[in-house]
């Protein structure tokens, strides 16, 4: 029998903030600025504001009763994963969002084209995971292997790749572009290779490299 909550002392729970709102998401092309402020005001904000209430109500929780089935213990630590998540993967998704370079340089290209065969093998098996996922579509630095992988999430929390480092982040859930693009998932993913910032995209492949 777990121990309840007046035995433990857990210290201060660790809230988190949101990311600076970037100006360039509002002069995307094919990507219109109200579908941005909906996504990051409202969509995104929400998952921080979540993540928050859900470490303060673990500060209390019991752990009386800990069980696989249910618990309140174990449905925050679940939904803990599902709302952290997303926070992360909205967060990589802004940011990789709105730059002037059209293509990756010349360190990250050679490694595309050394896990992929060519950049366009790369481009188009982007695209297809985008369109056979139900949540995020990832270009990753795999930590395992040292190569660089397509993994794709069905949520936040369902097929994150365990050491390996997300590089490019592509949001398909349809709240991404439904007001943009209704159900035409395809068109919105054209908009979103043609918006990549290749240099925020650089720059996590390149701190990969410096530290390993």
């Amino acid at each position: 029998m777990a121990k309840d909550y007046g035995e433990y002392d857990f210290g201060k729970p660790k809230f988190i903030s949101p990311i600076p709102f970037k100006p360039e998401l509002l002069t995307l092309n094919g990507i219109s600025p109200r579908q941005i402020e909906e996504h990051f005001n409202v969509l995104y904000i929400g998952y921080v504001n979540k993540t928050n209430e859900i470490r303060k109500r673990l500060m209390t929780a019991s752990r009386a009763e800990p069980s696989s089935t249910y618990s309140p213990y174990r449905c925050l630590k679940v939904e803990e994963s599902y709302a952290f998540d997303g926070v992360k993967f909205h967060e990589y998704y802004f940011e990789n969002l709105g730059g002037k370079y059209k293509r990756p340089d010349g360190l990250l290209e050679r490694a595309i084209i050394d896990s992929f065969g060519s950049y366009q093998n790369w481009i188009e098996d982007f695209k297809v995971l985008g369109l056979s996922m139900r949540g995020w579509a990832v270009l990753s630095f795999d930590y395992r292997d040292g190569g660089l992988h397509n993994y794709g999430l069905d949520a936040h929390n369902i097929g994150v790749i365990t050491g390996s480092v997300p590089l490019l982040v592509l949001d398909v859930y349809e709240h991404a572009y439904f007001i943009d693009y209704g159900t035409r998932r395809a068109a919105y993913i054209e908009a979103f290779m043609e918006n990549i910032d290749w240099e925020v995209v650089n720059r996590r492949f390149y701190e990969i490299n410096f530290k390993y």
